[in-house]
Formats: structure tokens, sequence, C-alpha cells
């Protein structure tokens, strides 16, 4: 599935939702069910700067896709975590660099976070931008 296939689906998801307090419960249980993050990869390294909260974001490349696994100490940045992998891992470096994450605004997520937590997600989107741009350069 592309990338803006899985956008339209999170979009969709969410506009089931008429208000912010169920968005946010439904942001939560999509943290719970994010997968673990193994204890190995819970490194200095693999932390994001700029998150408020912890927030660990590990890749590596297999068959040419960059496979993305991440967790937070916080449940809606959990959340917000689980999206971004939905949305950018098993995918190629290429698609990644190509994409606009749209649904990031389009949930009208952006609007509802604090200034804190939306400058954490643009630091965690950058970083897997620059995953993606060193597994490209790999690859070359």
């Amino acid at each position: 599935m592309s990338i803006s296939e899985i956008q339209e689906e999170i979009v969709e998801e969410f506009s089931a939702f008429d208000d912010w307090m169920d968005k946010y419960s439904y942001l939560i249980e999509i943290g719970n069910d994010l997968e673990g993050f193994e204890e190995e990869h819970r490194l200095e390294q693999n932390l994001i700067d700029g998150c408020q909260s912890k927030v660990w974001l590990h890749a590596v490349l297999k068959d040419g896709k960059v496979i993305f696994t991440g967790d937070s100490d916080a449940i809606i940045v959990k959340g917000i975590v689980a999206l971004l992998i939905r949305a950018l891992s098993n995918q190629t470096p290429d698609d990644i660099l190509a994409c606009d994450l749209q649904f990031v605004e389009k949930i009208g997520l952006k609007e509802h976070l604090s200034p804190t937590r939306s400058n954490g997600l643009v630091a965690m989107i950058k970083q897997m931008r620059l995953f993606a741009v060193a597994f490209k350069a790999k690859m070359a």
C-alpha cells in the first residue's frame, strides 16, 4: 500500500470522531497497539531531539524498504509515533523522501497539539526522513 493510500485510511478513521477527546482516545488506543520496541534499541542515539517526552525511533533497511520501530514514554505521543510508523514503514527511501504527510493536518492533529508536542512531531518526521536519506545513500 502506498503512503498516500495509508494516509487516506488514517484520515477516514479519524473522521469518524466528532470531538477531540474521542480522537485523543483513539490516538492512545493506536499507541497501545504499537508493537513492542526492543530494549536493545532504547539507546541515546535513537532518542529524538526536540521532543518534550522521550521518543525512540529505530530503522533498518530490508529488501530495499525502510522498517521503522519506535516508542514513547507519553501515551499520546506514542500514538503519534504509531501513526508515523504506519504511514512510512515498509516504504522505499525514495517514497519516504517524496511524500507529503498531509494526514497530520487533515485530521487536525497539528492544531490540537501543544507547541512542544508539535515541535516533537516535526523532529520525528525529520528523523524518519534522515533515515531514508542515509539508506538511499547506502543503496547507491
